[in-house]
């Protein structure tokens, strides 16, 4: 197989996986291929693409944020907390508090030159004390009446289409216009690739990585917004079983681990395929513990088959 048939493989096995993955759920269940649990299985999928799709343009760069579900957790208490005190005007707050944590990684990682997951792992824990300290320790409900007054973007339906699967596709759009169209989005990639080169031509690459981190953050405190509009209540647990997951699509999806290559429709792919095995293991009565056991043995041989090892002659 040419170097071109290569590529082309590798960017087109996620969506050839994702087509299998329904058919075999379809196969199973066919009340799964109905466009109304379609629309549901997209909409469900968008807060865990949300919270990847940051972590995306970070594994890009070839770090790693292991902060994100806990970022979500606390933006969800931090809306739920100050929505009935300060309106509207709790949503850019929430969100304000994603970003200062991605950024705080993103300068913990970078000025004191410590491995991204051991900052990021440092991080998550002062976001998750923030986040019992902001409810008070317990899960805080959001009145019908303001869900529906401040948060209807995020819940309800337009024109048939759920408004998760909207502002899914909005972020979708926006950052892959980032991505492909910026700057920042070559620099994102040029540093997963060969980051001494790119320090050698005299580019700021600290300033890039932390501003990779602070979108991390912000899309992660974004899912945390959506979450707890869908559910109703913010709480300092709300995402914890979504990290391993999270890192699952991007990886899943094409995304590799050592940085360089990957892109924001992939990892929406590879969400959409980890929600798909989620849904068929909930058909076959797969409890949610074994799910992560699942979702471990899927990352481990998606990292296996992605993962460029020209790059990392030593593995640590």
């Amino acid at each position: 197989m040419t170097e071109k048939h290569q590529a082309a493989l590798q960017t087109f096995l996620p969506l050839i996986v994702l087509a299998g993955l329904v058919l075999a759920v379809g196969a199973y269940d066919p009340t799964f291929f109905s466009i109304g649990n379609l629309m549901t299985v997209t909409a469900d999928t968008m807060t865990l693409f949300l919270m990847a799709s940051g972590v995306t343009i970070v594994i890009m760069m070839g770090g790693i944020d292991l902060s994100v579900q806990a970022v979500a957790s606390m933006t969800s208490c931090i809306l739920a907390a100050y929505l009935q005190h300060y309106g509207v005007l709790a949503i850019p707050l929430a969100v304000l508090g994603g970003m200062i944590a991605g950024f705080a990684g993103g300068i913990v990682s970078t000025r004191l030159r410590i491995p991204s997951f051991i900052a990021t792992l440092a991080v998550s824990g002062v976001v998750t004390s923030a986040g019992y300290w902001f409810s008070g320790t317990r899960s805080i409900n959001i009145p019908a009446e303001l869900r529906d007054s401040y948060l209807g973007w995020a819940v309800g339906d337009t024109l048939g289409v759920p408004h998760e699967i909207w502002v899914g596709a909005f972020f979708l759009i926006l950052l892959s216009a980032i991505l492909q169209l910026t700057p920042f989005g070559r620099l994102v990639r040029g540093i997963g690739a060969q980051e001494r080169a790119v320090i050698a031509s005299g580019i700021n690459v600290e300033r890039t990585k932390i501003l990779g981190y602070t979108l991390s953050g912000t899309m992660a405190g974004i899912a945390g917004i959506v979450m707890a509009a869908r559910l109703g209540s913010g709480s300092p647990t709300l995402a914890s079983e979504f990290l391993l997951p999270a890192i699952a699509s991007i990886v899943v999806g094409g995304t590799a681990i050592t940085g360089g290559v990957g892109s924001i429709w992939r990892t929406f792919v590879g969400a959409l395929i980890v929600q798909v095995v989620r849904i068929g293991m909930t058909f076959m009565g797969v409890s949610v513990f074994a799910q992560q056991i699942v979702f471990g043995f899927i990352l481990v041989a998606a990292v296996a088959i992605t993962m460029d090892r020209a790059k990392v002659l030593v593995i640590k």
